[in-house]
């Protein structure tokens, strides 16, 4: 397995308030969602991933505040990866309206639904729009490799059209609150966001650097396949350099330029990572899961695990409102 396919699997992504909307010039929205205000439905959320999925039309996209402005296009699927407030619209300079404010439900002639309809009158912009869930301590690489804003043309072929059916699918879900919806919606969401990323590794150019890139690296993507594989075994740099077919210092020095970090070291990261998961998950022994993350002792894991989370692991554990069980001893 990929280390991008083990981290998305570790992530346990999520998704929700999938919706039809549809805009005409001139037009100018403000999109937000703060974690607090989807707690109740997403019950684990750490990290909120915005998604608008261009079905017919133009607009232009902006990180309030932000002076970076992204063309769309039909076909496009942006990602708002920070849970940022942000502008769409045919013109930015206008005053933006609130979302929540012009919130709607009707059936169209085709059957679709439609969420959000707003503008001037001119030329539509029709989008499918939501959210992804996630926990943000597990895939904290692939976050701080992504760009704020990203944009990711999807293009017209079959894969397109799979994606446009499943958001499709979403919406529906989103507004039916059958039984099983809720296992839909993620699994929908799960698929969305592992195409987007996919596309977005192979558009990366010749020479990128940041995990992604070292994703897509022969040497030094196999070698975090490895660390993601087995991140509790004892893994030395020789070793991890003859899995790959590479000299030690050419693997740290491939490895350190394209991640950022020496692989020992991310290696570190990884398992307090998933630590920090373990933690919130269950209420295994903090010794166990120490254990487990390759440390001797209880001290020296809770001394890493303040360093890397600016807390120690049991508080951690209490921090997590949906856990009932956490405040008590393991």
């Amino acid at each position: 397995m990929d280390a991008l396919s083990d981290l998305l699997k570790s992530v346990r992504l999520e998704g929700a308030v999938y919706l039809n909307a549809e805009f005409t010039a001139p037009w100018c929205i403000r999109g937000e969602c703060s974690v607090t205000s989807v707690r109740r439905k997403l019950a684990h959320a750490e990290q909120l991933v915005f998604f608008h999925m261009l079905t017919a039309g133009r607009c232009k996209v902006r990180l309030t505040g932000g002076v970076d402005v992204l063309d769309a296009v039909a076909g496009d699927l942006i990602l708002i990866t920070r849970d940022e407030p942000h502008l769409l619209g045919s013109h930015l300079h206008l005053a933006p309206t609130e979302v929540d404010s012009m919130a709607e439900v009707e059936i169209t002639a085709s059957g679709d639904l439609v969420h959000l309809r707003h503008g001037g009158g001119g030329e539509a912009t029709r989008f499918v729009c939501g959210y992804l869930a996630c926990s943000r301590s597990v895939c904290r690489p692939l976050f701080d490799a992504l760009p704020r804003v990203l944009r990711i043309p999807i293009g017209d072929g079959p894969a397109t059209s799979l994606l446009r059916e499943l958001l499709r699918v979403g919406v529906r879900e989103s507004s039916m609150s059958a039984p099983g919806a809720d296992s839909m919606l993620a699994k929908l969401s799960e698929l969305i966001f592992v195409e987007a990323m996919r596309r977005h590794v192979e558009q990366l150019p010749q020479g990128a650097k940041g995990w992604l890139a070292g994703v897509r690296d022969p040497q030094v993507g196999t070698a975090l396949a490895l660390l993601h594989r087995e991140p509790g075994r004892g893994w030395t740099v020789d070793e991890l350099a003859h899995e790959v077919a590479l000299s030690r210092s050419a693997l740290a020095e491939r490895f350190n330029a394209l991640v950022g970090e020496p692989p020992m070291q991310y290696l570190t990261r990884w398992r307090l990572a998933l630590a920090a998961q373990q933690l919130r998950a269950g209420r295994a022994a903090i010794s166990r899961i120490a254990e487990h993350s390759g440390y001797e002792s209880e001290t020296a894991f809770s001394r890493a695990f303040k360093r890397e989370f600016g807390v120690p692991p049991a508080a951690w554990r209490k921090s997590n409102p949906q856990t009932p069980d956490a405040a008590r001893p393991a």
